[in-house]
């Protein structure tokens, strides 16, 4: 667990050189969020409106929280790298490394977006308050179980992040599969909430890790509830536990096919 943990921190003070790249970054989210206000606020005619259980303060919160999660992770650059790896033969050069590449993958990645998701948290919840001039209601115990929904929902999507580059170990190019990773991530879990879509793909979408990485912390937000926490953190685990199993058994099957072939 500990070169686990130096991993991450090497990270951490390696991007503590790159904030002016982070912030270049942040400017694209910045123009996202100024769109969506602007849609939604032409959708909802009266502010006091209600659309599928949404008002208009809730449904840009939404957008602002999910548009966050999702721009933290920005997953095509570690999945482009491991696919790279794989297909280039350098993973080959971890086989008899002292660690397991998933956990070497997801702690070194994660101390690279540490200082990315406490920039965008601020930032983000800042420019989502000067648009809307006001907070859903929460409680510090409230934002606290919010902050650890969102931070599980991070490492969720780095792993399926990982196991589409993994991936490569079958196909020869893994990046059509994370674009439509990314484009079903975009529109059925960033841009709307579950229920604004038909009522046959609601229970399909709540069973799926859009309601963990997305939809479950963002609602948390907007209409925090007790019984819904629960139901995200359970829903979380199952999803970190199935990823890495997954990701697990792809490697080692990949591993197999390296050492069959030679390296």
């Amino acid at each position: 667990m500990k070169k686990y943990l130096f991993i991450f921190k090497s990270e951490l003070m390696s991007n503590l050189n790159y904030l002016v790249n982070i912030f270049g970054h942040f400017v694209g989210f910045f123009i996202h969020i100024l769109i969506f206000f602007n849609i939604w606020k032409y959708v909802y005619s009266d502010p006091s409106e209600i659309i599928h259980g949404y008002t208009f303060l809730q449904t840009v919160w939404y957008v602002v929280i999910t548009e966050i999660l999702w721009s933290i992770v920005g997953g095509r650059k570690v999945a482009m790298k491991i696919s790279d790896d794989v297909r280039g033969g350098n993973i080959a050069y971890n086989l008899n490394k002292p660690y397991n590449y998933i956990l070497y993958i997801l702690s070194s990645y994660l101390g690279e977006i540490l200082l990315k998701s406490i920039i965008y948290f601020i930032l983000g919840i800042g420019i989502g308050f000067f648009f809307l001039k006001g907070f859903p209601d929460l409680s510090i115990l409230k934002i606290l179980a919010f902050l650890l929904t969102s931070y599980l929902a991070i490492i969720i999507n780095v792993l399926f992040t990982i196991f589409i580059g993994l991936f490569s170990f079958i196909i020869e190019d893994s990046a059509p599969f994370y674009w439509l990773y990314s484009k079903l991530m975009l529109i059925v879990g960033v841009l709307f909430p579950i229920e604004f879509f038909p009522k046959i793909i609601q229970p399909i979408a709540k069973l799926s890790p859009i309601f963990a990485i997305c939809y479950g912390p963002a609602k948390l937000f907007v209409n925090f509830s007790w019984g819904l926490f629960i139901l995200v953190i359970v829903s979380q685990i199952i999803y970190i536990i199935l990823a890495y199993l997954i990701c697990y058994l792809i490697y080692r099957k990949g591993v197999r096919k390296l050492n069959v072939n030679g390296g």
